[in-house]
């Protein structure tokens, strides 16, 4: 690691504490005797989603999670709790090394998500993922 105030490329590190998806080091420069702090974060593998017409796009995080949050709109569900849901699938994928994922599969995790959340939420969900056109189609999810 880089000093910033020489530019060595040597120092020892001090102090390090973990947190959520970054780790915090203080550093000692061995040239110049200067502290100094870095935070180092995981990169994430960005993933590609396949689509219904076989079309590919990259995953967007704002987009998967404005889906979720407009199944939720209106309900008791706080914007915490739908960051929560959308962290832990993206976990789940890249915990999967995972390059490729179809929407189905994505929308599934999703509502197996919402299933434990809400059950409004829930058949919301599913009827833009299943593409519900009568009450019937609501009838018979709810019924299977």
């Amino acid at each position: 690691m880089k000093c910033i105030y020489c530019g060595n490329d040597e120092s020892k590190v001090l102090d390090s504490r973990a947190s959520d998806n970054s780790i915090r080091r203080r550093r000692e420069c061995l040239n110049c005797g200067r502290r100094f702090t870095t935070y180092e974060t995981i990169e994430a593998v960005p993933f590609l989603i396949i689509k219904k017409d076989g079309s590919k796009q990259s995953y967007s995080h704002d987009k998967f999670k404005k889906g979720i949050s407009l199944a939720c709109a209106k309900r008791n569900i706080c914007e915490e709790d739908i960051e929560k849901i959308v962290k832990d699938i993206e976990k789940n994928i890249q915990n999967r090394f995972l390059q490729e994922l179809s929407s189905a599969e994505l929308g599934k995790m999703a509502l197996d998500a919402l299933k434990n959340v809400d059950d409004v939420a829930y058949l919301r969900y599913a009827s833009v993922l299943y593409d519900f056109k009568t009450i019937g189609d609501f009838l018979k999810f709810i019924e299977s």
